[in-house]
């Protein structure tokens, strides 16, 4: 599968929050400077999503981040306000940053915070970075946690360095963006930043998240045939 450089093609550029190149080297690096233990999780790319390559990727998995084109006039994303109600009936228990304007190329950022704060919050480094951040964020409301993170001048500098690490020299307007899937008391979650809230796909155990999330990818990429910008790593545990 290709590995694009990843960001929201609708939001404001700025130096500040730069568009990810979808690598796990960067995004590993880019984790463990804030706080991730290089010992505890990885991220490792998926080559594949028929099962033989699924059967590759080191387990267990903890959180599926997927890159695609996300055109902005997609009918896979309804205004905000429907999406407001749709989501009203998650969970409270899922951590969910909102990507407002001024987070500008944040969507990678988001996605790994997506995977952390809901898959390894509670292994991070003592008042690294992270750790910080959640323990600050929450009680918070998704847009008050978009806040915080807007004016987090640490996370900014991070994703920042992980940014000017890619091997390409990416344009501020290109047009993927990160979405992330976790499993939270036995349902599978999509995080979306630039929708209204997470959304539930149904059932799912920490055994099957990867298998379950494919084939929610496989349905937006099924939406998207003429590109092939696609890109799907994998935040795994390391077993120790």
């Amino acid at each position: 599968m290709a590995a694009p450089p990843c960001s929201v093609a609708s939001a404001c550029s700025g130096e500040r929050w730069p568009p990810l190149e979808s690598s796990p080297d960067l995004f590993n690096q880019f984790m463990w400077s804030l706080g991730v233990p290089q010992g505890e999780a990885e991220v490792h790319d998926v080559y594949g999503l028929d099962s033989d390559a699924l059967a590759m990727v080191p387990q267990p998995v903890l959180a599926v981040i997927f890159c695609f084109p996300d055109p902005p006039e997609s009918s896979s994303h309804p205004p905000e306000e429907v999406l407001a109600t749709e989501h009203k009936e998650t969970s409270d228990d899922v951590y969910f940053i909102k990507q407002i304007e001024s987070l500008g190329n944040a969507c990678g950022t988001i996605a790994l915070l997506h995977a952390v704060g809901n898959a390894c919050s509670e292994s991070l480094v003592d008042n690294s970075c992270l750790d910080l951040f959640f323990k600050s964020t929450a009680s918070m409301d998704p847009y008050e946690r978009a806040r915080v993170l807007e004016k987090d001048d640490d996370i900014a500098r991070a994703h920042s360095l992980a940014a000017s690490a890619g091997d390409t020299e990416l344009p501020d307007d290109v047009e993927e963006h990160y979405i992330c899937f976790v499993a939270l008391n036995g349902t599978l979650y999509e995080l979306d930043g630039m929708k209204g809230g997470q959304k539930k796909h149904g059932s799912t155990s920490p055994e099957s998240l990867l298998q379950d999330a494919v084939h929610i990818i496989k349905d937006i990429m099924h939406k998207i045939p003429s590109s092939m910008n696609f890109n799907v790593m994998v935040l795994s545990r390391t077993l120790k």
